[in-house]
């Protein structure tokens, strides 16, 4: 089941993440594994209320569209632009990074939810419980496949 909440979909997605290395490379993008990881810690965090981002004006014009592309059964796009507060810079620890994002992750099945305290999205406007739990899904499952994953 692809569910960031569900038992099940939430350890695929764990073993996935345990198969990376520090030297696995991207089939594509700018980002290192280790990037990568932390990048995918950000919009966790922003759902569970731990990073506040500003809302833009693009935001206010255009998220409201564009969140019916990102909670569609398409694909995310490769190579689109990333929030800057999502840009990670230099070379994060491998393993403190791996260790972290499936922390967060695990926090999704333990609490369900509950997790998420957060339920406007800074670009996206309000989300459901469901569509967060696609989203997070969605997103996490494009960098795995990133990286081979």
């Amino acid at each position: 089941m692809n569910s960031i909440f569900h038992p099940e979909g939430n350890k695929k997605l764990i073993e996935r993440i345990e198969t990376l290395t520090p030297i696995t490379h991207n089939e594509w993008g700018t980002m290192n594994v280790s990037q990568m990881l932390v990048h995918c810690q950000m919009p966790i965090k922003v759902a569970f209320g731990e990073l506040k981002i500003k809302v833009g004006l693009i935001a206010l014009l255009f998220g409201k569209m564009a969140k019916k592309s990102v909670t569609s059964k398409n694909p995310i796009k490769r190579n689109l632009p990333t929030a800057k507060e999502f840009v990670v810079k230099g070379h994060p620890d491998f393993e403190q990074s791996k260790t972290e994002l499936i922390t967060l992750i695990s926090k999704f099945a333990d609490e369900g939810p509950k997790a998420i305290k957060n339920p406007k999205h800074p670009f996206f406007g309000n989300l459901t419980t469901d569509e967060w739990d696609y989203m997070q899904w969605k997103h996490l499952d494009h960098h795995l496949k990133q990286f081979g994953a």
